[in-house]
């Protein structure tokens, strides 16, 4: 019997229907072997965090138990991405059809040419803290502070929620 760790990612898209993206990518994580979604938050619009001509963002974050290694995840997610036409070109933090970042791996803390776990931006980016807040508040960050603590020293900063009738 294989053996389930908790993961979380966290999903962004601001191109091609960024709703529909988040969506996507949701029943694609969900079909993902020896995977199991166990929750996803709402989704959230933002304003972009790199240059800022480009449409503000939706987030969300997905709480997954998993038997894949963190590298067979990371890649399982980068090719999500692909089939929704993510392209790795551009600026930096551009525009983009979708994001799926790997925030956290059980308990796991890594450093690896491709993956570093926890994820290094998730501590100061209040689109990851807030939905991952909503579906595991008392969860604990290998390597830094409390969520709930992490929380508190990250202001929203133009974060909210999204009703459906924002759709």
């Amino acid at each position: 019997m294989p053996e389930y760790r908790p993961a979380y990612v966290a999903l962004g898209s601001n191109l091609d229907d960024p709703v529909a993206q988040i969506e996507r990518a949701t029943h694609a994580l969900a079909a993902l072997p020896l995977t199991r979604l166990r929750r996803r938050s709402q989704l959230y619009a933002n304003p972009p965090m790199g240059p800022q001509d480009q449409p503000e963002y939706v987030n969300a974050v997905a709480a997954l138990e998993t038997a894949l290694a963190p590298l067979a995840l990371l890649d399982a997610l980068q090719a999500i991405e692909t089939e929704q036409g993510r392209t790795r070109s551009g600026p930096r933090w551009g525009a983009r059809t979708l994001d799926l970042d790997l925030l956290l791996y059980d308990d796991l803390e890594w450093d690896d040419p491709r993956l570093t776990l926890p994820h290094p931006g998730l501590h100061e980016r209040d689109f990851v803290l807030y939905p991952l807040a909503e579906i595991a508040p008392q969860l604990a960050i290998p390597g830094r502070e409390p969520l709930v603590a992490l929380l508190a020293q990250c202001p929203s900063r133009g974060l909210r929620p999204l009703d459906r009738a924002d759709d």
